[in-house]
């Protein structure tokens, strides 16, 4: 496919992609499933496997995983319900960087050239899942953004998957939770589910601000360097003296 269309070709494509699972997502209505229910004699393993597969496909097309967690949840209780959805959270990943890495980094590859995206992309390259499991377990960047950015940097497929599997469990537990005792919004289970979602929103924001000097280091030698450059230097002149006779 590399060979047969250009970099800009195939990120159009990817655009058109994209679109066009929204417009299926909009027509289809899957949100049915919280008010009509599976069909009555689908065994609920089949349910839970069919539920990923389709929480993994509307992840990449941009669909909030928070919604998705909460319609887990409400379908199958807490257990069932955070297995479908880490599994479809994991799938939606896979997807999301394979089709970014295949039709959309070539094109974008070349612009990533700030200050900014460089100390992002060498981070990833160099510590890919202790990054992918920091955006994973505190929430900020959103889920799908944060796997098409990843699939346009260095970050390998395994760091990639495991981080995104380790780190979505909390954040998505507490969800599956929420949307398991919606009928009950006064329980225990209810309250405590919501008050670990914004204690991590907060811990999240204390985070990025306490490590936003990583993403853009500025060493001393670097400040110093252009001012060494710009300074000559000269070699001592000698000048004798005249002697009198």
């Amino acid at each position: 496919m590399s060979l047969l269309l250009t970099p800009w070709t195939r990120l159009s494509l990817l655009v058109v992609l994209l679109l066009a699972a929204g417009v299926c997502v909009v027509l289809y209505e899957p949100q049915r499933l919280l008010s009509e229910g599976w069909p009555p004699g689908l065994p609920v393993g089949t349910a839970v496997l069919l539920f990923a597969a389709a929480y993994g496909v509307c992840t990449a097309a941009l669909v909030p995983r928070p919604l998705l967690n909460l319609a887990s949840g409400a379908l199958f209780g807490s257990q069932f319900g955070l297995v479908a959805a880490v599994g479809g959270s994991v799938i939606g990943a896979g997807i999301s960087f394979g089709l970014g890495r295949m039709m959309g980094r070539d094109a974008l590859r070349p612009l990533i050239r700030g200050r900014w995206l460089q100390a992002a992309d060498d981070q990833l390259a160099r510590h890919g899942f202790r990054s992918m499991l920091a955006v994973r377990i505190f929430p900020g960047l959103p889920f799908a953004v944060a796997n098409y950015a990843a699939a346009l940097s260095r970050c390998g497929w395994l760091p990639f998957l495991l981080a995104t599997a380790i780190g979505v469990v909390p954040n998505t537990a507490a969800y599956v939770i929420a949307g398991a005792s919606a009928s009950s919004p006064t329980s225990p289970a209810f309250l405590a589910s919501f008050g670990f979602i914004a204690l991590s929103a907060v811990g999240a924001a204390v985070v990025a601000w306490r490590k936003r000097h990583r993403l853009v280091p500025v060493r001393k030698a670097e400040r110093t360097a252009p001012a060494r450059e710009l300074t000559a230097v000269h070699p001592p002149v000698v000048t004798v003296a005249p002697h009198g006779p």
